[in-house]
């Protein structure tokens, strides 16, 4: 039994140790190369100590020495690129890319390069460049197995199609904290209403983009280059118990499902692991006592986010990689309450309007566009 070796980038978010935990599960099937955070200092250190990691990786510059004293005979570096050098490593043979929100797209894209086998979490990345990111994978040869729940199912059910072609894709969503609400009340909701996900445990930016609903149309357009379908072919349904983790349904109208209970590491050890499935510890579907599973179509007028992201789509070119910076900027300012929640939608349509079309975007084109996206956000944020 051949022992991989992963690289973590942003090991210490929700999805990072949960990773970690799969590994503390299957040691005898990975050993951990390189981790990577943002500033959790002491995480990362202890982390480092408890899978004996040779390298990593701090991208805050006030937190290099804490990480570098704690940390004697381990090669300590500071900053994206020394993510983006050691994901290239030939020791490694797995890149979990956890980071969250843009700053992940160049050290993924690194690994890409690299023609590293790609466990793909993190959603920007496809958002702000799929078309780039996906034609690099080819280029390279470069596997990208699916992290997220949703995309993780839908690959799972197309692993029974055959060859046979989709017809529809049905991604389901949680609803977030607020599907219930009327918009009157969304519109007062406090911090601290929109960080209570009912299903699921992730970082606070991830549960903010649950709760505006951003974060399916993110998996909407994730769907769209990782499964090669157009936007028209992917129907977003609230699926409240969060059984179901997406379907996809074929022409003769058969409907393939993947279930199970909410737990991201599933889809983790999945992409860690493929083809193989690894026993995990936790949960199992009890159906005796499951209940009713419910659905019902979202509400765009609610949850406008949603159908900013399919505007995005229908646009093309860099659209849906503005839409992608203001959401960042948007949520952030959110976060620190300095605007409401409805102000978020609001910052990040004027961004999409306001910004420079790109038909064929490159790279170099690509961060512009954040850049300057991030920055009409930010102005349209100080004048709320």
């Amino acid at each position: 039994m051949e022992q991989k070796s992963i690289a973590i980038l942003g090991s210490t978010g929700s999805i990072g140790t949960q990773t970690l935990d799969v590994v503390r599960q299957h040691p005898d099937r990975f050993c951990v190369f390189m981790i990577s955070a943002n500033s959790s200092a002491d995480l990362l250190i202890e982390q480092a100590r408890t899978f004996h990691v040779p390298h990593v990786v701090i991208c805050n510059p006030d937190k290099f020495q804490q990480v570098k004293e704690a940390l004697p005979g381990v090669d300590v570096r500071l900053g994206i690129d020394a993510a983006c050098e050691l994901v290239q490593a030939p020791e490694v043979q797995v890149v979990v890319a956890a980071m969250v929100g843009f700053s992940g797209l160049k050290p993924t894209l690194a690994a890409v390069r690299a023609s590293k086998t790609i466990a793909l979490a993190n959603k920007e990345t496809l958002v702000a460049a799929g078309s780039l990111v996906m034609g690099e994978a080819a280029r390279c040869n470069a596997p990208i197995y699916p992290v997220d729940s949703e995309h993780s199912a839908i690959f799972q059910c197309l692993l029974g199609a055959h060859g046979n072609p989709v017809e529809k894709i049905h991604l389901t969503a949680s609803g977030g904290p607020f599907r219930t609400w009327e918009k009157d009340q969304i519109a007062q909701a406090t911090k601290a209403q929109a960080l209570k996900h009912p299903n699921w445990d992730m970082g606070a930016k991830i549960t903010i983009d649950s709760a505006t609903m951003m974060n399916k149309g993110f998996e909407v357009i994730e769907a769209k280059w990782l499964f090669n379908v157009e936007a028209n072919q992917i129907h977003v349904v609230v699926h409240p118990e969060s059984v179901i983790h997406s379907m996809v349904e074929f022409k003769d109208g058969a409907v393939m499902a993947q279930l199970g209970c909410p737990d991201m590491r599933l889809p983790i050890a999945l992409a860690m692991a493929y083809p193989t499935r690894l026993p995990l510890d936790g949960k199992r579907l009890d159906f005796g006592s499951l209940g009713a599973l419910t659905f019902f179509e979202p509400d765009r007028v609610k949850f406008p986010c949603l159908q900013l992201a399919f505007d995005a789509i229908a646009r093309g070119g860099n659209i849906p990689c503005a839409m992608n910076a203001a959401n960042e900027a948007a949520v952030a300012a959110y976060l620190k309450d300095q605007i409401r929640f409805y102000d978020i939608p609001e910052v990040i349509a004027e961004a999409m309007d306001r910004t420079a079309f790109v038909q064929q975007p490159s790279l170099e084109d690509i961060f512009a566009t954040h850049e300057s996206a991030f920055e009409l956000a930010q102005k349209r944020i100080s004048a709320l």
